[in-house]
């Protein structure tokens, strides 16, 4: 899992989140989306200033909020189902610009886009902020069961050589005049599709057995062991803390 393999949300910055262990921000991150999922959707005041952390946090780490935003869209297709709520909802309506509303479709797009949004912002600022390999480092450190760490590793690590091979297999289909728009030559993808499946089978075995009888035993190593203080789960502590403090005050 060498500088190759670096994923392409990790921002390469020096800032006071980024020197923070892995651990301590991927439990205020998941700290935090906890309190804004059970927050009230009624409840505006508190999302408007969990907004106003993720715009604090997203300074100290030198995100900029465009680079946030472009990433973002990844829930529209959620936001676009949100969009559709107000309309297909029951109950009380409401008539707005001639159309007719419903209440609750119209707080549950709320729900939906509102903690929907702050969620993939938290993630993205943990994402930017900790590079794939401190992430799955910080899991561990945090005992999440091995089988996932096992599974995120190898998925890591050879991640970017299947869509190689992939790659080569596309370009071996096409090299033979195969046509993805032809109904009648899915058949090759199919097996295409297969066979990388089996061939990433086979190296998986492979590799596992020889990290096996190198001594691994399911756990990473760790190059350079950096000791978890107080004060560092007291300063990741802060973002969920300030965020629980807005959910009983507003």
């Amino acid at each position: 899992m060498g500088a190759g393999h670096a994923h392409p949300l990790h921002l390469e910055h020096d800032s006071p989140l980024h020197r923070l262990p892995p651990e301590v921000k991927i439990a205020a991150t998941l700290l935090f989306t906890i309190v804004v999922v059970v927050t009230p959707r009624e409840h505006f005041r508190a999302f408007a200033g969990y907004a106003a952390l993720i715009v604090i946090v997203a300074a100290i780490a030198r995100v900029r909020p465009g680079w946030l935003a472009k990433r973002a869209t990844i829930e529209l297709p959620f936001v676009l189902l949100a969009f559709w709520l107000p309309f297909a909802g029951h109950g009380e309506r409401i008539t707005w610009l001639g159309l007719s509303l419903s209440v609750d479709g119209l707080h549950g797009a709320w729900n939906i886009v509102a903690k929907g949004t702050l969620g993939v912002l938290a993630s993205l600022l943990l994402a930017a902020t900790t590079s794939m390999r401190d992430l799955i480092i910080g899991l561990d450190r945090l005992r999440v069961p091995e089988v996932f760490t096992q599974i995120a590793t190898f998925m890591l690590r050879y991640l970017d050589i299947l869509a190689e091979d992939a790659r080569r297999m596309r370009i071996a289909r096409l090299s033979r005049g195969y046509d993805q728009r032809f109904l009648w030559q899915v058949k090759a993808f199919a097996v295409g599709v297969g066979a990388l499946f089996l061939r990433s089978f086979e190296r998986g075995e492979r590799v596992y057995l020889a990290m096996r009888s190198r001594g691994y035993t399911g756990r990473l190593p760790l190059l350079a062991h950096r000791r978890t203080s107080a004060t560092h789960w007291a300063a990741a502590a802060t973002l969920p803390l300030a965020a629980a403090g807005l959910a009983v005050l507003t």
